[in-house]
Order: C-alpha cells, then sequence, then structure tokens
C-alpha cells in the first residue's frame, strides 16, 4: 500500500468506527490573479495527504468499507495544449490506487449514488465556501429517492476532527520531507546573510554599487529555494531591516541594509506540500553592536531554554513559559522593564507587562501547513478554571501533551520599540530565533540547523 492508501485506509476505520458513513473531501480551487491570470496553484493540504493528487477540480470520496472514488478533470486535448497534461480518469485508478474515478462533470449525478444508504456524511466544516450548500443540494437528490427505498445520511460530521489528529502526528513519509525542506530552507539563510555581508562590504562609490536592499535579500532566498527544487515559498517571506524588524508581519520591501542595523528574516520553502519555517536575526555588515549582541544573546538562551522542555510528555506551552522566563529576566537585567516598577520575574509574568517587548506565544505546530492543524488542548481532558492575559476567568482544557511525531516551531522574541522609559541604545532592534523541532522519543531534533544561530557562528559565516 502506498501511504496514501494507508491514510485512506484509516480514514475509513475510523468512519466505521463511528458508525458508518462516506468522507467527501474537495481540494482548492483556482484563483484568478488579475484579467486572464490566476495565482499559482496550490492543492488542498487535506486532499493532498490522502491522495498525492494536485490537480484542480478533484474530489475524493471514502465510505466505511473502504471504497474510494475520485472525480478529477477528464481528459481534453485542446486544453492541454495550453494548461498542461491532465491524468484523466481512466489512468487515475491505477496511478492514485483508487477503487473507481469519474469526470468531475459527473459529479453532481454520482455524488447522491455514493451518499445513498450512508448513516453520515463527512466534509470538511468552514473551510470550502459554499460547500454545505452544494452538499445539501446532493442529500435533497437522495431524499427524492426514499420512496424508491434509499436511505439518506442522518447527520452530518467534520471531517477535519479526523483528518486533524491524524496530520498532527507526522509519519516517516513527512519527516523524511520536512527535513529536506528544513535543509533547503537553512542554505537560504546562509546564502541570504553572506549576500548581506559582501554588499556591505563593497565601497559606496565603486563601479557598479548597487545600494542593498530588502528584496536583494528576499532574491537570494527565492533562488535557492527553487534551485534545489522547493515549488513555493511556504509563505511571504519577511525581510525586515533595522526597526522594520519590529513590524511582526513586515514583508520585504524596499528598505535599504545599512552598517549597524540588524536584519530578521523570517522564510522557509514549501517542499512536495510539506512547509518550513526559520527565522534569524544577523548584523547587516556582518557584527553585532554590544546593544544587540545582549539582547540576541538573551533571545538565544530563551531559545535554548524552551528546546529544553520540548520533549514527550511535556504540554505544548512548555516551551512557551521556559523562554518567557528567561526573556522577563533579560528585560529586568537590561532594564528594558524597571525592576523598581515591575518587581521580580514572577511580578512580571502574572502583570503581563513583558509583552511590551515579546507578544506572541513560542510556538505553532507545522507540516503541510506553515501554520498546521491540530488542536492544542489534551483531547478528551475536562475544561479547568483559570485566567486569561487579560485577567478574566476562563474555562479551559489542559494544554496538548507532546508525543514522538509531532512538529513545532521554537520562536522566541524580543521587539523593541522606541518608548519612553525605554534605554535608547535598544531602540528599534527587532531579534526572533526560530527552529522547526521534531518531538522525538527522548527530546527533540532541530530540522533547521544547517544555518548557524550563535552570534560568534553567524559573525564567522558572514566574514567568510
Amino acid at each position: 500500500m502506498t501511504v496514501y492508501q494507508k491514510r485512506r485506509a484509516q480514514i475509513a476505520k475510523a468512519l466505521k468506527a463511528a458508525g458508518g458513513g462516506v468522507a467527501l473531501l474537495p481540494t482548492a480551487p483556482e484563483h484568478p490573479r488579475n484579467r486572464d491570470s490566476d495565482f499559482p496553484y496550490r492543492h488542498d493540504s487535506y486532499f493532498y495527504y490522502l491522495t498525492g493528487f494536485s490537480e484542480p477540480d478533484s474530489w475524493l470520496a471514502i465510505d466505511s468499507s473502504g471504497k474510494t472514488t475520485l472525480f478529477c478533470r477528464p481528459k481534453d486535448l485542446e486544453r492541454e495544449i495550453w494548461d498542461g497534461i491532465r491524468l484523466g480518469p481512466k489512468a487515475a485508478v491505477a496511478s492514485l490506487q483508487v477503487d473507481q474515478a469519474f469526470s468531475v462533470a459527473e459529479l453532481d449525478t454520482q455524488m447522491p449514488l455514493l451518499l445513498s444508504n450512508q448513516a453520515a456524511v463527512w466534509f470538511p466544516f468552514a473551510t470550502h465556501p459554499g460547500l454545505e450548500t452544494q452538499v445539501d443540494g446532493w442529500l435533497g437528490k437522495v431524499r427524492a429517492r426514499i420512496r424508491f427505498g434509499a436511505e439518506c445520511p442522518q447527520s452530518q460530521h467534520d471531517l477535519c476532527k479526523l483528518l486533524d489528529e491524524m496530520r498532527l502526528v507526522k509519519d516517516a513519509h513527512e519527516i523524511a520531507i520536512l527535513r529536506r525542506a528544513g535543509s533547503i530552507s537553512a542554505g537560504a539563510h546562509v546564502r541570504a546573510m553572506q549576500t548581506s555581508a559582501a554588499m556591505l562590504r563593497k565601497p559606496a562609490k565603486s563601479a557598479g554599487y548597487v545600494v542593498p536592499r530588502e528584496y536583494h535579500l528576499e532574491a537570494e532566498l527565492l533562488h535557492e529555494f527553487r534551485r534545489h527544487g522547493s515549488q513555493f515559498p511556504a509563505y511571504t517571506s519577511i525581510v525586515a531591516a533595522g526597526a522594520n524588524a519590529c513590524i511582526l508581519h513586515y514583508r520585504a520591501d524596499t528598505a535599504e541594509l545599512k552598517a549597524g542595523d540588524l536584519c530578521l528574516i523570517d522564510a522557509g520553502c514549501e517542499l512536495d506540500g510539506y512547509a518550513s519555517d526559520i527565522t534569524r536575526t544577523f548584523p547587516a555588515n556582518g557584527r553585532f553592536t554590544p546593544a544587540q549582541r545582549t539582547l540576541y544573546d538573551i533571545v538565544l538562551a530563551a531559545q535554548e531554554a524552551a528546546i529544553k522542555v520540548t520533549k514527550p510528555g511535556k504540554r505544548f506551552t512548555d516551551p512557551h513559559d521556559a523562554a518567557t522566563r528567561v526573556l522577563v529576566q533579560g528585560m529586568l537585567d537590561t532594564g528594558l522593564l524597571d525592576k523598581n516598577k515591575h518587581g521580580h520575574v514572577d511580578d512580571v509574568l502574572l502583570s503581563g507587562a513583558y509583552r511590551q517587548f515579546y507578544m506572541h506565544r513560542t510556538g505553532h505546530w507545522m507540516g503541510m501547513d506553515v501554520h498546521d492543524c491540530g488542536d492544542y488542548t489534551e483531547p478528551g481532558s475536562k475544561p479547568r478554571q483559570e485566567r486569561d492575559p487579560l485577567g478574566d476567568m476562563v474555562m479551559k482544557k489542559p494544554p496538548r501533551i507532546l508525543r514522538p511525531g509531532m512538529v513545532l516551531t521554537i520562536e522566541p522574541g524580543i521587539y523593541v520599540r522606541p518608548a519612553k522609559g525605554v534605554p535608547k541604545e535598544f531602540w528599534n532592534i527587532g531579534i526572533r530565533i526560530e527552529d522547526d523541532a521534531l518531538v522525538t522519543a527522548t527530546g527533540c531534533e532541530l530540522m533547521t540547523r544547517g544555518v548557524p544561530v550563535k552570534a560568534d557562528e553567524i559573525e564567522a559565516l558572514m566574514r567568510g
């Protein structure tokens, strides 16, 4: 069995355990960019997870007996001249190892037949606009045949509930791709660091001098991604020079890279449907200033603290808590937070005053999507009362327990905007360090350490 057949069999088993039914899943539609031009096509992650098929206009149906049906675009020699070769229903059966395949033009005819006499219908909720209406239309056709002995599904369920749990724990096939994606992305970060240093070494009045800008480094990232077989960036690359690094979702633009400034790059490639996610912060000219180095070492120490607790049995929130404690101590030691005003570490953690300089979580699930699916609370656990970040009492489930095969990012940071009472030597410094961690049997494996992370190693790389 292929990895996709095994996954479909697992879905069928889950449907059977739930009392029977059929699962329906469309892929993503094409999206127009402007007149006569579409955005580059990217499949639906759930659909690809079960098929390995990346053509648009496709559907998958799986029933609790394990029978799988694919709908795809029919062969069309004239359209294939313009848009590329189509697999077609006839070849799809053997190529994708499904039981039967039809043209997508037959969807409205065949789907009511697949739904007839099924106990329930499962499809992804709230991910495909209009899907609920489409399913209702097919169910209406089934109900119209009740007088002839057909039975209509009596319940509807969210297919994402089953798929999210499956996708959360990666198999060997997925881990191999994630490692490769992390390696490609690490190489791209190395290339960007070296390019930045090389451009700033060139005298401004020399022949052929070009003012180094953020988009130059973005171009190096994209070149390295594609050169090694990556199909897309996993997300829009962040290349933020100087004060721009204090904008969390800044995008690479025209700002100049200047000696004495830091550059924050948050970028990763997508390879064969799987993402990578790396952030590195480095001095544009290859040399940290004392103030930059002070804050950088604090963020690195926070990441190291988070890495130590990323292992089986720990909770998803444990890396964040470990990193935040180190960051807060650093904020107090450097004067970013006034000890006389804010007290000690536990006082700051309770008050949330650290959020002036660190306002996001330390990680997220990662896999086919850069912010991957999966519940962040432990399934089957009972809610308990606790305070939220605003001080209100809420009912929350305990955080997810980490298990081998889960993949998450570890990405602490410090972002210092000019403000009253904040030491000026730290103004406009934004630092984030991010790696992708695979939870193993004994700890975690950092799949993105092909790019240096220690300050001395970054400076040595950029000198070379």
